[in-house]
């Protein structure tokens, strides 16, 4: 079904299954959600949610932050092989993990970045799209992302139930870093999926330099009102 909605060829669905087998077989897999029949929702639908973007599907270079077990970055790394993926995360562990996924399941356009997005010099203003799924406060995502984006890009911030409190200081944020919020749109990924939403931003004018501040710092003074 994913296959056909999201027209994905036989190998991107041989590497997506692979991607199931090992979150099912791995015992250090850091996700609650490894069994294959609830994997398919929970981290393949919501994560392919993502190709309703028209930037998702035309991205040269993506870059997930704080990836976790994989999630989105993989997924997206699949269906979307002309894309360069970089998937950064800062545990040693999660790092492993990801990179034993990625091997097994043949993901040739994807590379682990294992450190804190705040110290990712690489990657600063060479990203046209910069993903992020329970990452952080959106604020604090948008301080991340932001610097990481060309001119253009865009970040898609996965999110559930809507606060309008955090969404004014989203815009707040956003204000300060150059970036402008160009939609909400809710998902409807798997069958049993409620409030959840896909945060786009585009990157609107230069980040300013002192952006991003030192390790730490953004979540706990995050930007906002």
């Amino acid at each position: 079904m994913l296959g056909e909605l999201y027209e994905l060829g036989d190998r991107q669905l041989d590497q997506l299954d692979a991607v199931l087998s090992g979150l099912a077989e791995d015992e250090h897999a850091p996700t609650t959600v490894r069994d294959a029949r609830l994997a398919i929702d929970v981290h393949l639908a919501d994560s392919l949610a993502a190709l309703e973007l028209g930037a998702v599907r035309a991205a040269g270079t993506i870059a997930d932050l704080g990836a976790g077990a994989g999630f989105p970055g993989l997924v997206l790394a699949v269906a979307v092989p002309e894309a360069e993926v970089s998937l950064v995360e800062s545990q040693a562990r999660k790092c492993a993990f990801i990179e034993r996924l990625r091997t097994a399941a043949g993901i040739e356009n994807a590379r682990v970045v294992c450190t804190r997005v705040e110290e990712w010099g690489e990657g600063l203003k060479r990203n046209g799209v910069v993903v992020a799924r329970a990452l952080a406060a959106q604020p604090v995502v948008l301080e991340y992302a932001a610097p990481l984006l060309q001119m253009g890009g865009v970040l898609v911030d996965w999110r559930g139930r809507r606060s309008v409190d955090e969404e004014t200081d989203a815009l707040c944020g956003a204000e300060q870093l150059g970036m402008r919020r160009l939609e909400i749109r809710r998902t409807e990924p798997y069958e049993a999926a409620r409030d959840h939403h896909l945060h786009v931003f585009e990157k609107v004018a230069e980040t300013p330099t002192r952006f991003p501040r030192r390790v730490g710092v953004a979540r706990k003074r995050p930007l906002g009102g």
